[in-house]
């Protein structure tokens, strides 16, 4: 079958094929200065931003009351899975956070659609955005999206100023090495496409926790 002629198209990858000969001009940046407000005090400022965010920031004096302050929030669930990644200071905690509640781990399997909250842990904080980095060890895409409450434990020394200082800390530590997915979270599921009416939850979970502590020594 003989191949149509077009005249345009030829025009056009006659003018791509001219254009690829030649190196792209190099354009800088007219952008200067810092994008974010300066930082004094990266815990204070996390804690603001989790706010503007629609975060529940926990800011706790132990582990032991991080572990308290979720089992409280448990214990409100209606009846259901609660899925949990499957990490050894998770294991130790299980006990006190789910009080009996049925539990999926991460090792068995992904979140089920019926899971009432997933619980995982941080990779790291991000102070001027108030982000959270989890990575597929929490169970995979699902566990922050799934389920209508996602919370995080979390410890003071994983927060960083910026996302600069994040990526860093995440590549010290193996993370992408280590993952196959990263995930930076910032605030609660929520949409305003739709005649700038603010639906919450529309693409995962309506609350997002972050239980901060100190770090266990």
């Amino acid at each position: 079958m003989a191949q149509t002629e077009n005249p345009g198209r030829e025009a056009i990858l006659a003018r791509i094929r001219t254009a690829l000969t030649k190196p792209a001009a190099r354009h800088e940046s007219t952008i200067s200065g810092d994008i974010f407000f300066p930082m004094s005090d990266p815990l204070d400022r996390f804690q603001k931003e989790c706010a503007n965010n629609n975060t529940e920031c926990l800011l706790t004096a132990s582990l032991a009351a991080s572990s308290a302050a979720i089992a409280e929030i448990i214990s409100a669930l209606p009846p259901g899975i609660i899925f949990l990644q499957d990490a050894p200071i998770l294991r130790r905690l299980a006990p006190t956070l789910l009080n009996g509640r049925s539990v999926r781990w991460s090792t068995e399997g992904l979140p089920a659609e019926e899971s009432q909250a997933t619980i995982t842990l941080a990779e790291t904080l991000v102070a001027a955005t108030g982000s959270v980095f989890v990575s597929s060890a929490c169970g995979g895409r699902g566990a922050a999206v799934v389920a209508p409450i996602h919370i995080v434990l979390a410890f003071t020394d994983q927060l960083v100023p910026d996302l600069d200082a994040a990526f860093a800390h995440l590549h010290k530590n193996g993370t992408p090495q280590q993952n196959s997915m990263i995930v930076l979270i910032t605030g609660s599921s929520r949409t305003a496409d739709i005649e700038k009416i603010l639906v919450m939850g529309a693409h995962g979970p309506r609350r997002f926790v972050v239980a901060l502590s100190p770090p266990v020594e």
